[in-house]
């Protein structure tokens, strides 16, 4: 399966991000013939949270990193360039993060930047059990396959910013119907022009203290007994 796949496949962002990480995890672990794990941190205004895990050291993992405050991927999603804890044992930049990654069989590390839009960033952290797994030749697959990744996240937010764009119209539609529907009701009723309905529809908006197109719906539904739909030409 690749990251199309995924995306597709995915009834939402938890679940595309969690099938990233482990796809991500499993090419790695490929590359290195060890045993990667991969966590999927996501950075929006400002503030890196753990977004999914291909296991659930891996989320554990992502998380203390993310609790001390700082380390290979928060550096990484800072300065927006990969960053690798290459021996743990040896690496003096996190002494409490490397202490706790060793006492749970991590050592070493790397994370790796990727920019989704203007306010939001992503990393993945990978994480090994030996020293040393990240090689020149592992790091380039793990970059290379970060660069896809972000390719596709980038169409995840296009295709979830159109999703968001179609129901905001429908909903548009939607009141624009209902209030218009309204308004011909109270047109008939009360022997008025349309301005003058809209201005009594106004009227009980407002006096309801609610929005105008549920006075709408409200009074079309109350008569007819049926929901109201828009309808488009195909």
């Amino acid at each position: 399966m690749d990251l199309q796949s995924v995306l597709v496949g995915a009834q939402n962002a938890s679940e595309f991000l969690t099938g990233l990480s482990k796809l991500a995890a499993a090419a790695i672990s490929e590359a290195s013939d060890d045993e990667i794990e991969c966590a999927v941190t996501v950075k929006v205004r400002r503030r890196p949270l753990t977004a999914a895990g291909s296991s659930g050291r891996a989320l554990e993992l992502d998380r203390l990193e993310q609790a001390i405050g700082d380390g290979p991927c928060i550096k990484a999603l800072r300065e927006m360039s990969p960053v690798i804890i290459d021996d743990g044992s040896i690496d003096s930049r996190w002494p409490e993060l490397t202490k706790k990654f060793a006492a749970m069989g991590v050592h070493s590390s790397l994370g790796i930047p990727m920019e989704i839009s203007d306010d939001a960033s992503a990393a993945l952290n990978f994480f090994a059990s030996r020293p040393g797994v990240f090689t020149q030749d592992v790091f380039d697959k793990a970059v290379g396959f970060a660069a896809g990744a972000r390719d596709i996240l980038h169409l995840s937010v296009r295709i979830d910013a159109a999703h968001h764009r179609a129901e905001d119209l429908e909903s548009a539609m939607q009141s624009r119907t209902a209030i218009d529907l309204a308004c011909g009701v109270i047109m008939a009723q009360n022997r008025c022009s349309q301005a003058e309905a809209m201005e009594i529809l106004t009227r009980v908006s407002s006096n309801r203290n609610r929005k105008l197109r549920d006075v709408a719906t409200e009074l079309i539904e109350g008569l007819s007994g049926n929901s109201i739909q828009t309808h488009f030409d195909g």
